[in-house]
């Protein structure tokens, strides 16, 4: 099968990447008593709260206003009292601004500004998509109305819907995909008007056949837009690879895919886009995935700011010898220090894993087996970037490809030698963009 990719690995292959386990469980929503959403969700400076402990606030009122280019604006996602407006450790290294809120199970909705969604102008478009503080659902939280804002000189003539979801349990957007397909296809409409390309393309790996089939019914009758087969692979949902695999165009070194001529975007957030332009509803919920080491796995309608411990005692808690709590799946997720971080708009899962699956085993010396250079999906040289990094060697480290790294961990997968390679990618690039903010 030609749709693929160079390189990659198939983990967990042997019980289908953990995915049986919710991947025939309908969407179930649940609402807890009380949220804590952070201001910085998003790729970009943090908002700024603009609400006060004491405070009552409706659902979808903003309490939060943007900062610079790449802001967005943070809504309530319950309506009820704020509890407080402080800094809480969330998932970065640094505390960070959070708002809590008393949900008082009201539901009531600030007054939302809905468009004629067959009708309205890009110009209108980008900015309900803004106003609606829609960033990457995927896991990048690229905010969504600068990729849709093409810059002059640019031009995109293809997007790409990613419904790959190639990380190992997670089946948040399979879901979506089978219970929610016409809205996601309006959305895609709404992206090609509003970047004026020409051609639409839906990518799902072949593990999922039946939101294949429901995408290509949904998409019946649209001459612009079609629904393409991947092979199962991971990554086959990283936006490089995904690009390669549907057009064949490369995206030139430090480069970004605009300038292959296209774009992508994660299902989830093509479903949101709809909602924001036909609804005015902005991004205060999203589909959860909570599996593995917990009793009852599910897939979750959650509201922004719920905390994995609410999320998880949601699906039965947590079975005896848990361990360590990913946000977001194994392969790229971050591990949680505790059960009080909360769900964002791009927490696309929660994977529980026990006492066996955590076993943390020591790394040693390289022993040049080129295995990470086979299953790399980039042509990079993993061992290379270590050994430069572990002399401190930035600069080398850079020219061996470490800021084209699509941290996706196949490398640190597929190590005999157990070596901590992708984590160390990450913590150096963190490293340069720390400095350069300075």
């Amino acid at each position: 099968m030609r749709n693929t990719f160079q390189g990659g690995v198939h983990p967990l292959h042997q019980i289908g990447e953990g995915k049986p386990l919710t991947q025939a469980c309908p969407i179930r929503a649940f609402t807890a008593d009380t949220v804590v959403i952070p201001v910085g969700m998003h790729l970009g400076a943090p908002s700024t709260p603009c609400v006060a402990k004491g405070q009552r606030v409706k659902i979808g009122e903003v309490i939060a206003q943007p900062v610079g280019g790449f802001g967005l604006p943070v809504h309530a996602s319950v309506s009820g009292e704020v509890l407080f407006v402080e800094e809480r450790q969330m998932l970065k290294s640094r505390p960070e601004f959070c708002i809590g809120i008393q949900n008082d199970h009201r539901d009531e909705w600030a007054e939302l500004k809905p468009l004629n969604a067959q009708s309205a102008n890009p110009a209108e478009i980008i900015t309900a998509v803004k106003n609606a503080g829609i960033c990457g659902m995927g896991g990048a939280a690229f905010p969504t109305h600068v990729k849709m804002s093409i810059p002059e000189g640019k031009q995109a003539d293809i997007v790409i819907l990613n419904g790959a979801e190639c990380e190992p349990f997670l089946t948040a957007d399979h879901r979506m995909m089978l219970e929610h397909s016409a809205r996601i296809v309006e959305g895609l409409k709404l992206i090609l008007r509003a970047t004026s390309a020409g051609r639409g393309i839906i990518a799902i790996e072949t593990n999922k056949p039946d939101a294949i089939a429901c995408m290509r019914e949904a998409v019946l009758g649209e001459s612009a837009i079609g629904v393409l087969p991947l092979k199962t692979k991971y990554p086959q949902g990283s936006e490089k690879q995904l690009i390669h695999v549907v057009t064949g165009r490369e995206v030139p070194r430090g480069k970004l895919p605009l300038d292959a001529g296209a774009l992508v975007f994660n299902v989830s957030t093509a479903a949101a886009i709809y909602d924001a332009v036909a609804f005015g509803k902005p991004l205060i919920e999203r589909v959860t995935t909570v599996t593995c080491g917990v009793k009852e796995p599910a897939n979750l309608l959650l509201r922004v700011g719920t905390r994995y411990e609410d999320a998880i005692n949601a699906c039965g808690g947590l079975i005896d010898g848990a361990r360590k709590v990913f946000a977001g799946g194994p392969m790229t997720g971050l591990c949680a220090a505790d059960l009080n971080v909360t769900i964002t708009k791009a927490t696309n899962g929660i994977v529980v894993f026990d006492e066996h699956q955590a076993k943390t085993v020591e790394e040693s010396a390289c022993i040049r087996c080129a295995r990470c250079v086979n299953v790399c999906p980039t042509n990079l040289h993993p061992y290379l970037m270590r050994s430069d990094l572990d002399r401190r060697d930035t600069d080398s480290a850079k020219q061996h490809g470490l800021m084209d790294c699509v941290l996706c961990s196949a490398c640190s997968y597929i190590c005999p030698a157990r070596r901590y390679l992708s984590s160390s990618f990450k913590a150096a690039r963190e490293d340069l963009a720390a400095k350069a903010r300075r």
